[in-house]
């Protein structure tokens, strides 16, 4: 077997139709696009999502609910994982700058310390913006202390 004596699998090739072509090919005149009407026409396109004179899906599917659009959407983090954050800097003072260097949070963004389900059994000095309650009682419960800052 050469390069030069292979050829394609029969089937794999299928030639394409040749509308309008003349009446001959059979398929001339409208070109299989049907007499009169838009679609017949040059330039016919349909909308995205249009069906037809059926009510389209988001007119049938039912509204529910209110999202603010302006909402400021917190990134959580746990209690374990400042304790976790405090053994790797080997500190008890957890700060806004401690907490961004270590990228527990993204870039800019707002977080809040909720407390979690895990145990926490650990003396720290939080600053953020943002508590739980729950966080908050369980820092002071082991002796640390909470002071809220303003985000800009």
């Amino acid at each position: 077997m050469e390069l030069h004596t292979l050829s394609l699998a029969i089937g794999s090739r299928k030639t394409s139709k040749r509308k309008g072509r003349g009446q001959g090919s059979g398929k001339g005149g409208t070109a299989t696009k049907g007499h009169k009407g838009a679609q017949s026409r040059a330039g016919y396109k349909t909308r995205p999502h249009s069906e037809g004179g059926q009510m389209p899906l988001q007119r049938r599917v039912p509204k529910v609910g209110f999202n603010r659009p302006n909402k400021i959407r917190k990134q959580p983090i746990l209690l374990t994982q400042l304790a976790l954050l405090a053994e790797k800097a080997k500190t008890i003072e957890i700060t806004d700058a401690l907490i961004r260097a270590h990228r527990l949070v993204e870039r800019g963004k707002p977080y809040k310390i909720l407390n979690g389900k895990g145990d926490f059994a650990k003396k720290l000095n939080v600053s953020a913006a943002f508590f739980s309650l729950a966080a908050q009682e369980a820092i002071k419960k082991q002796g640390g202390t909470v002071t809220i800052i303003n985000e800009k």
